[in-house]
């Protein structure tokens, strides 16, 4: 009987340590984070699915544009990924931004939907 309760005894240690360990380490993960935003050219709702997926690069934790004010925000990792590569990535995409012009290859082969006055 003994040799159980030592059991569960170390059983819940060993998962009290490992719980801490994880929260302690989202929590640092997330302080690490910094947050942005900058205007990005689009029409509609393909866009804003193309704009937020061009923007989750490595180092990108969260992505979110609003259609109405062309605002991006992004919430990334400054030790893994620039501003500035965000937005490169993003005009790669065919959407123009605060730094950078999509190629008007890039633009042309956009949706008809998603086509911005430029």
């Amino acid at each position: 009987m003994k040799t159980i309760k030592y059991f569960l005894l170390g059983l819940l240690s060993i998962f009290a340590i490992n719980s801490f360990a994880q929260s302690h380490m989202h929590n640092s993960a997330a302080s690490d984070l910094k947050t942005v935003s900058f205007k990005v050219s689009g029409v509609c709702e393909l866009c804003q699915a193309a704009i937020e997926k061009a923007a989750k690069t490595s180092g990108v934790a969260k992505a979110s544009w609003n259609i109405s004010t062309k605002i991006l925000s992004i919430s990334y990792n400054p030790a893994k990924v620039k501003v500035e590569d965000v937005q490169k990535s993003i005009a790669a995409a065919g959407y123009d931004n605060d730094k950078f012009k999509a190629a008007k290859k890039a633009y042309d082969s956009l949706p008809a939907c998603c086509k911005y006055e430029r």
